[in-house]
């Protein structure tokens, strides 16, 4: 009895240790490196967050949270914008619900949904962008893109007249 007893107490103090001291068991501070080797062992490949990473969470939930240096703007096949967080649902080969990752298609800007990788012997990823499914060569994410400043222009809507006055256009 006092093995059940003495495994029951050790039980409920790590459990309380993890509550009262999550980030320090769940989360790194150091570099994109840690966050490569996450992905690849989730069956994601290494390369889909920039270089600028300050910080990664993984929750128990699974709720993986990446903090950027600064919002920026990268280059898979087409233009990539991360905002300065981006959440995401981690299960093994998927990326779900992802928040603050956009894709540029023709002129738009579409938030990506999700990242999947089904079959990594395919060579095949892909992004869910809502309107379509797009499949893209794992290759392109071997390696993390750099990330430069967004253009605000680029990512805001225009600004005409009648927003800013006629005294500011001339």
């Amino acid at each position: 009895m006092s093995l059940t007893h003495e495994s029951f107490r050790f039980l409920s103090l790590f459990l309380s240790l993890l509550f009262v001291f999550p980030e320090s068991i769940l989360s790194s501070s150091s570099s994109s490196n840690s966050i490569q080797n996450l992905l690849q062992s989730q069956g994601l490949p290494g390369g889909l967050f920039p270089h600028d990473v300050k910080s990664f969470t993984l929750h128990p939930d699974g709720l993986l949270e990446v903090i950027l240096d600064r919002p920026c703007l990268a280059k898979f096949d087409t233009r990539v914008y991360f905002d300065s967080v981006v959440r995401a649902n981690l299960t093994y080969g998927k990326l779900m619900g992802m928040e603050g990752l956009s894709q540029k298609e023709l002129f738009l800007w579409l938030p990506v949904k999700d990242i999947i990788v089904d079959d990594p012997s395919s060579g095949v990823i892909v992004f869910d962008i809502g309107v379509a499914y797009k499949q893209l060569s794992l290759s392109l994410f071997e390696d993390p893109p750099v990330c430069n400043l967004p253009d605000l222009g680029v990512l805001q809507p225009k600004i005409g007249r009648k927003e800013i006055g006629f005294e500011a256009l001339r």
